[in-house]
């Protein structure tokens, strides 16, 4: 079907359900930030594939709404589609809410399907539009009357993760959630990395993120897993049976949570569980509450933590020879962008205990590098010569730890502008890497520290400055996280001991280049005084920063004196897995400043 096909056929349904409006969003029923193809219906009409939008379809205008990490995208995908792009967070762009209730007249019924949209999400809506009486009808699918040729859900098996990497068998993870549990019955969970470390399973039913669609009930004595039994090895269901796991098909969680007596109380999150799942369960049974097992999921214990710093130590050997390679190849030939994501791919799937890449690469050469969220492919992409500088943001998923790393590094003489910009993202880096702060700081509050010296220079970037990472599980995970924005759920967590969170602040300058280093983070603790407990960072992440883009003048001496002993940390931590060769390379890369 072309655009103009797929438009047609939603606003024929919309005509026939008396809509006056439609909303499609990026999500699926677990909330999930990366969705399987058969879930990908925002995409799937409008053509923009990245991660983060929301479309709204009225008789007249297919508006996409995305942030700036997709502005550029955005305008290329939807290009001759039939959508206007709005740009979410840019001067006089409303929010797609408040578009609908000022263009929208008194008594228009707006639509959509309340398994895509939280409970939290469809309670705001309803809130804003009683404002202007505009009903909100949250019950309507008409994407799958329209989608004729819609992808299945996936059917890969799942696997076990061993307790050996865990850390804490499920039954010790059960009775952490129990004791949370208080008085509740039951507790319902609906978002799948938390499901998958519950119940210490992977699977691969979504792209770069090892998890598997199901939903889970956690009873005082008994817990319920519901999925497509046919994905679980015998061996796996018996193991879960004699843990009290009783495995139940994937579409019969609505009667089960229907089937919930009165009496009987369940405790869901407001953030996580969709529209559709809260109305199947009797008003008097609902105990709202937060996400116990992201919480508990997100402070890392010691056995995690161990098997993760080894990952960054053999994943740093990865970059050594995706860069190595390339610096040998560029004074030959030009490097097609998508050639770096691919031998990356490649370099990290030698190494044990590799699963995957944690998401798509970002290779973005020049003025590629500036836009956020860059992923190239053969035949559009920019082909690297030896000249300006290159952007390279990945990921590897092990089983023993996810990664998550940006450098970007000069591909000849750097020009002044190159090396302030660099130079002012490495003090942001810095400053939060070097920071010690008192128990109950937040990622709102620490946010600052990166974006500080960037600010003094009237230069600022559009993203937040970090995010959670699990362990061996999704790329971005809650609660905790760095945001200017008091409305991120991430940013108002206090961090503790044991989060591991992304420190990557940017400068991006549109058609010029981007510049973003990244490394990954771990809360530990620091000392306690007379004025309470104090917390500090350790960088997990192990690779050089290029200092031929480095101002030194512009650096403290404290500054230099952790990059220094960062890049011996570098040398001694990598080398082991490298070649003569490889070593010698690296050596050179971790100089002194």
């Amino acid at each position: 079907m072309t655009s103009k096909e797929k438009l047609n056929s939603l606003r024929a349904a919309m005509q026939a359900q008396g809509l006056a409006a439609y909303i499609i969003p990026s999500a699926d029923p677990h909330q999930g930030e990366y969705v399987a193809d058969h879930w990908k219906s925002r995409a799937w009409v409008s053509g923009f594939t990245g991660s983060a939008a929301t479309v709204v379809l009225t008789a007249g205008v297919a508006g996409l709404w995305t942030d700036s990490r997709y502005y550029i995208q955005a305008e290329t995908q939807l290009k001759d589609s039939g959508f206007t792009l709005f740009k979410a967070g840019m001067p006089n762009v409303p929010e797609f809410l408040d578009w609908l209730r000022d263009n929208l007249p008194a008594g228009s019924r707006v639509g959509l399907d309340g398994r895509l949209f939280s409970v939290a999400q469809v309670r705001r809506m309803a809130k804003q539009f009683k404002e202007k009486k505009i009903e909100l009808v949250a019950n309507l699918d008409l994407i799958a009357g329209a989608w004729t040729d819609r992808p299945t859900l996936p059917q890969a098996p799942v696997f076990e993760h061993d307790v050996v990497l865990a850390g804490a068998t499920r039954l010790e993870k059960l009775a952490k959630v129990r004791e949370k549990m208080g008085s509740a019955d039951f507790y319902f969970i609906s978002t799948l990395d938390d499901i998958a470390w519950l119940f210490n399973l992977r699977g691969s039913d979504v792209e770069c993120n090892p998890v598997f669609y199901a939903f889970a009930m956690v009873g005082k004595e008994a817990a319920w897993l519901f999925m497509e039994a046919a994905k679980l090895p015998e061996a796996i269901k018996q193991k879960l049976n004699d843990d009290g796991v009783l495995v139940m098909p994937y579409d019969s969680i609505e009667a089960f949570l229907k089937n919930i007596q009165e009496g009987q109380t369940v405790q869901i999150d407001l953030a996580s569980i969709n529209n559709q799942h809260q109305n199947a369960i009797k008003p008097s049974c609902i105990k709202e509450g937060d996400n116990i097992v992201a919480e508990l999921k997100a402070i890392k214990n010691a056995t995690e933590i161990a098997h993760l710093k080894n990952t960054m130590a053999r994943d740093g050997a990865a970059l050594v020879r995706i860069f190595h390679w390339l610096e040998a190849e560029l004074p030959k030939r030009t490097v097609p962008e998508a050639e770096v994501a691919e031998r990356l791919t490649a370099f990290r799937s030698e190494l044990p205990n590799y699963f995957g890449d944690s998401f798509d690469a970002i290779v973005g050469y020049k003025g590629n590098g500036a836009i956020v969220h860059y992923r190239p492919e053969y035949g559009t992409c920019a082909n690297i010569e030896a000249n300006g500088i290159l952007l390279l943001d990945s990921g590897g998923q092990y089983t023993d730890g996810t990664t998550d790393i940006t450098r970007t590094i000069a591909l000849s003489a750097p020009s002044e502008l190159e090396k302030t910009d660099f130079t002012l993202v490495l003090k942001g880096v810095l400053g939060l890497s070097m920071a010690c702060f008192p128990k109950g700081t937040n990622g709102i509050q620490l946010d600052t520290l990166a974006r500080w010296p960037i600010w003094q220079h009237h230069v600022n970037f559009g993203h937040g400055v970090g995010h959670g990472v699990g362990f061996f599980l999704n790329v971005h995970e809650g609660p905790h996280g760095f945001s200017p924005l008091a409305s991120s759920p991430r940013s108002g967590k206090a961090l503790e001991p044991g989060t591991v969170t992304s420190n990557e602040p940017g400068i991006y300058r549109a058609g010029q280049h981007g510049i973003r280093t990244e490394n990954l983070i771990l809360c530990v603790e620091d000392k306690d005084t007379e004025f309470g407990k104090f917390y500090r960072f350790e960088t997990l992440t192990l690779f050089p920063i290029d200092l031929a883009l480095v101002n030194k003048e512009m650096l403290s001496d404290a500054e230099r004196n952790w990059l220094n002993a960062y890049h011996e940390e570098c040398y001694e931590r990598i080398s082991p897995y490298l070649d003569a060769e490889e070593k010698t390379w690296l050596r050179q890369k971790c100089g002194n400043i």
